[in-house]
């Protein structure tokens, strides 16, 4: 298994997390969307599943140590 595809794993449930708790927040602070709150919800549930993979595919080369540090002439 590749490191990326590792790293991309282990960061999926909390982006997921994320992307979930900004779809609520989005849709119950609405009162017009807060109506609609019991067709909506599902959607964000589905919205986030589906972004949350391509999302933690982008992130997870960011996240490797290689990349922590900026490359200048004094680090390498």
């Amino acid at each position: 298994m590749r490191t990326r595809t590792q790293i991309a794993a282990l960061i999926s449930l909390p982006i997921n997390a994320v992307l979930f708790g900004a779809g609520c927040i989005a849709v119950l602070s609405v009162p017009a969307l807060a109506e609609q709150a019991k067709y909506l919800l599902p959607l964000v549930i589905v919205a986030g599943l589906t972004a949350t993979f391509p999302v933690a595919w982008m992130l997870a080369p960011r996240l490797r140590a290689r990349y922590q540090y900026g490359k200048t002439p004094q680090n390498g």
